[in-house]
């Protein structure tokens, strides 16, 4: 499959095209905040245990 790949310096090693778009996407949602009513649930699991 020519072209359906690409060489990457880092590692020395083939990399498929979409790796890139796929960590982008991955990076983009780890860097969303938390919403609210998920931080309560945390919250409210935490006091349970105590």
């Amino acid at each position: 499959m020519k072209g359906n790949k690409r060489n990457t310096k880092s590692t020395g090693r083939d990399t498929p095209e979409w790796a890139a778009g796929l960590k982008h996407l991955y990076d983009s949602v780890i860097e969303e905040p938390l919403p609210d009513t998920f931080k309560d649930l945390l919250a409210k699991l935490d006091d349970e245990e105590r």
